[in-house]
């Protein structure tokens, strides 16, 4: 009996498309199911297999739904031993669970303060957020990704800056990224130029004008 499985994701969000990278980066066939997020627009199928969130990403797997980003990446190490993208060995696996938990507890919500931010406050979201990517860019160091040579988790959690942030850029009309972090910019370019990962990276144009949507939905 072939597997069933399915993304119940938003192909503007950066949250989904972590699953989508992990599944191809696996060779995991898969149905993408789109939900209608910017409109609010949840189906009753979501709903369903996520109650308590009610939010996306959603992997069902054989009828069996897993919600939240990072556990669903753990589900999908745990279901799919080939291509492995997490470490092997137990320190580092912790370590890769430590950065991943860094990039959504203290990067995401900085940039998105940032990016939202009034002239007046600007500067210091800025400042902000530029405290929060220097740890990533000591970690970076000399390496290709944040997993070595391959990519790994770290760097697929790290896919909400890496396929965002030059369309960020863009449609806000500021940086939020620069020379002070060549590591996390190298990283960026080995990325877009990443064969899956082109796959799956949003396509700027149209980003950029999705970012100015919502910018001027959270405005007025």
């Amino acid at each position: 009996m072939a597997e069933e499985v399915q993304v119940f994701g938003y192909r503007s969000g950066s949250f989904s498309r972590r699953i989508e990278l992990a599944l191809k980066l696996k060779g995991v066939d898969y149905e993408h199911i789109e939900e209608d997020l910017l409109n609010n627009n949840k189906s009753d199928l979501l709903l369903k297999y996520n109650p308590i969130y009610k939010k996306v990403p959603v992997l069902v797997h054989n009828g069996n739904p897993i919600s939240e980003s990072v556990v669903i990446l753990e589900y999908i190490e745990d279901t799919w031993k080939h291509n492995p993208i997490f470490p092997e060995q137990p320190y580092d696996r912790a370590q890769a669970r430590f950065w991943a938990k860094y990039i959504d507890d203290m990067v995401v919500p900085a940039m998105q303060k940032a990016s939202l931010s009034k002239e007046e406050e600007r500067e210091k979201a800025i400042e902000e957020l530029h405290k929060k990517f220097e740890p990533l860019e000591n970690e970076l160091k000399n390496k290709k990704f944040f997993g070595g040579d391959e990519m790994g988790v770290v760097d697929i959690v790290g896919f909400v800056f890496a396929g965002w942030i030059p369309a960020i850029e863009e449609a806000v009309g500021f940086k939020l990224l620069n020379h002070k972090f060549p590591n996390l910019r190298k990283w960026i370019d080995e990325y877009a130029n990443h064969t899956v990962a082109k796959q799956v990276l949003p396509e700027k144009d149209a980003l950029v004008i999705f970012i100015k949507n919502v910018s001027l939905k959270r405005k007025y």
